[in-house]
């Protein structure tokens, strides 16, 4: 899945002339937490809702009601923008896009091709697809192994599956540090009596860590193991 896929389009930008008070209205009235800033067709920089917060005088000023509207609406966003914004191209992988976000420690990117603003992936985007990578929407049973790190492991634990007819929704793998020998292994199966596939992935000497039983639309429980 790449950016482009999940990006929305529909992006609202604003002019580095805009003031603060009309950035938080356009803020609001667009139910969105950050603008691109563009000037002449340009990504010139990126003003987000706290930005506006800390631009705020403290509640504790001495000045009145009138004034700080009006120093407010004198204020405009490119005296408070980030200029040096991080961006991505529409054809970077989803997990990449997630990487550059927590290595900055950003919540959203701008999506730039030919130099121009064509789309916003922000960290709700990111989080909707780690919830449809899980298959969490799916219901089912979720089933954690830990598997050692050689080859052909992996086919065991969905040859057991296969075996019983069952459809796997969702896999991923995890990794716990101190322990680069195994990997985290999340299954999410089409069934809601995973009893015979535990068993049996057992037998193999496959190790089962956790398993969670979701029925669709209703609350999960733990399969004791």
């Amino acid at each position: 899945m790449l950016v482009r896929d999940r990006m929305s389009r529909d992006v609202v930008t604003i002019p580095s002339s805009v003031t603060i008070l009309e950035a938080q209205k356009i803020m609001r009235e667009s139910r969105v937490r950050r603008l691109p800033v563009v000037d002449q067709g340009e990504l010139v920089g990126i003003v987000t809702y706290n930005d506006l917060l800390e631009a705020s005088p403290s509640k504790a000023t001495t000045l009145s009601r009138f004034e700080l509207t009006y120093l407010l609406s004198k204020m405009t966003v490119a005296e408070i923008m980030t200029r040096n914004v991080i961006t991505v191209p529409p054809d970077v992988p989803i997990e990449e896009a997630a990487l550059i976000m927590q290595k900055h420690q950003i919540g959203g990117l701008p999506v730039v091709e030919g130099g121009r603003v064509v789309g916003i992936i922000t960290e709700s985007d990111i989080f909707e697809v780690f919830v449809e990578t899980l298959g969490i929407k799916e219901g089912g049973t979720r089933i954690t192994l830990e598997l050692p790190q050689k080859p052909g492991v992996l086919h065991e634990v969905t040859g057991v599956i296969k075996e019983h007819g069952i459809n796997i929704l969702s896999l991923a793998t995890f990794y716990e540090e101190g322990k680069p020998e195994y990997r985290y292994v999340v299954v999410r199966v089409n069934t809601l009596t995973p009893q015979e596939i535990v068993a049996r992935l057992r037998e193999k000497g496959i190790t089962v860590t956790h398993v969670w039983i979701a029925p669709l639309g209703e609350r999960g429980h733990v399969l004791p193991v």
